[in-house]
């Protein structure tokens, strides 16, 4: 126990400026670890969901950067003949959310509606249920129309499964009735078709099956929102010129169409480059993190040679001496690891208190399966740097001339 404490106190926290600048490295390295391994991870879930979505004649809507759309010349009969034209020509799949409403909740949240067709409750899996049934699609859109919905995890305490909400639907701007079908698991997400690494989830949505008839009574804005990210199934770029031109004539807009393998490129050209980033980055951090542990190190030994020299005679092995070493950076590092867990902690439960539903999510002060992840890998990480630090300074310091001249 002295010899820890000699260690300790005469040679690792000799200068307290050492000490924090190596805890803020170390911190940082962590860090950039952390966000690149949960990007990396959030990515990898984003290409499992679209891969149903990356076939050759499958192309997906993008509204052309250089077009302006200004809402209020666009009206319901403009946008609907869009639709005809779609339901005469093509096979589609539709989702549109964001229309938040209010409905009451046991933790007061925002609500969001989505709204999907048939043919994207087929490709898209992602909306996993933990009770009750899928979603039907083939109900009678009439005056008392009841339609079959999931809710999101957050809103199963105020509605359970078979439960009825009396709404006014934001984009049919009427009063329906709303049956929950079913309960959607815990932490259920939707990426973003240009950016895999970015996701929502849905634990306070309310996923609304929507057919043909459901589409031709809904408002522009409903109509205009699906067509931003419209999926067309089985079809051609020579098909999609008479459409193009259906919407430019309408709606005055200008849509591109690409296939989701073209937008995999287009995202993978900027993500990896900022992960390439990143690793320089953190390799740097590391050469100058090992450094300046190896460098403190020996100095401060230099500076205590006799007492160094005096704890070797004494019973300190250079065994004991690699044990001194790991404990006293398995300390740091564990350190690091909670100041990033809190960190991750306080930003998952701050959409908690910023009532931020579509970030919200379940897990122990929000954290997810991601962070978790994310945190083991850090950890990893950081018992590979551990070894080479210390291992490097162990070879150092074993050549350091020790002798009994140092004594006199």
């Amino acid at each position: 126990m002295k010899i820890f404490k000699f260690f300790i106190t005469k040679i690792f926290l000799r200068k307290a400026m050492i000490v924090l600048s190596v805890l803020l490295l170390l911190f940082l390295s962590n860090y950039l670890v952390f966000i690149a391994d949960r990007s990396t991870v959030s990515t990898l879930q984003g290409y499992d969901e679209m891969k149903h979505l990356n076939q050759v004649d499958n192309y997906i809507a993008n509204l052309d950067s250089n077009s302006d759309m200004n809402m209020g010349e666009i009206d319901k009969s403009d946008t609907q003949n869009v639709y005809d034209y779609l339901n005469n020509n093509f096979s589609y799949a539709l989702f549109a959310d964001g229309f938040i409403v209010s409905l009451p909740n046991a933790y007061d949240m925002e609500v969001s509606f989505a709204y999907l067709n048939e043919e994207y409750y087929k490709l898209n899996k992602q909306f996993k249920i933990s009770q009750g049934k899928d979603l039907d699609f083939d109900y009678c859109f009439d005056n008392d129309i009841e339609i079959p919905v999931l809710i999101g995890k957050g809103l199963s305490e105020t509605y359970p499964l078979g439960s009825k909400i009396k709404i006014e639907d934001p984009v049919l701007q009427k009063q329906i009735t709303l049956k929950v079908q079913g309960i959607l698991k815990p932490n259920v997400y939707h990426s973003n078709l240009y950016s895999l690494s970015s996701k929502q989830y849905y634990n306070f949505s309310v996923i609304i099956p929507i057919n043909e008839d459901f589409i031709n009574n809904s408002n522009v804005g409903l109509q205009l929102h699906g067509l931003f990210d419209i999926i067309l199934l089985h079809t051609s770029k020579n098909e999609i010129k008479g459409l193009r031109k259906v919407i430019q004539d309408n709606l005055g807009l200008k849509f591109n169409f690409y296939t989701q393998e073209e937008n995999f490129e287009y995202f993978n050209k900027y993500y990896f480059s900022s992960l390439k980033i990143i690793t320089i980055l953190t390799a740097i951090l590391i050469l100058i993190l090992t450094c300046l542990t190896v460098w403190s190190s020996l100095a401060s030994i230099r500076l205590m040679i006799k007492d160094f020299t005096i704890n070797l005679f004494v019973g300190l092995s250079y065994s004991k001496l690699r044990k001194i070493f790991y404990g006293y950076y398995g300390v740091l590092f564990f350190i690091n690891l909670i100041i990033l867990f809190i960190i991750t902690a306080y930003s998952r439960y701050g959409n908690w208190i910023r009532k931020d539903a579509s970030f919200c999510t379940f897990g122990l002060f929000g954290v997810t399966q991601m962070d978790w992840l994310a945190l083991l890998v850090v950890l990893f990480f950081d018992i590979i740097i551990g070894i080479i630090i210390v291992e490097i300074m162990l070879w150092r310091i074993k050549k350091v001339p020790i002798s009994l001249g140092v004594l006199q």
